[in-house]
């Protein structure tokens, strides 16, 4: 799917499609850096840019924690 499809995507698909691009493991800024060139959405950077800094080692890793944090709904 090209990336300027993201955007329009609902946001859990997002979080796939975007995380998908990230090499892992990958610490914060690698996660935020990965998904804007992927052309994540304003609102999915602002969420993984609230990330905690630390090392995340795999999708799952990264999805857990937003899916705590925000609710169902939001997950890969």
């Amino acid at each position: 799917m090209p990336a300027s499809r993201i955007p329009d995507e609902p946001i859990d698909l997002q979080f796939s499609d975007v995380l998908r691009e990230v090499q892992w493991p990958a610490n914060k800024d690698e996660i935020v850096d990965a998904a804007s060139a992927a052309g994540a959405s304003n609102e999915v950077l602002a969420i993984l840019d609230g990330l905690p800094e630390q090392d995340y080692r795999d999708i799952e890793s990264v999805t857990q924690l937003i899916g705590s944090n925000y609710g169902p709904g939001v997950s890969g």
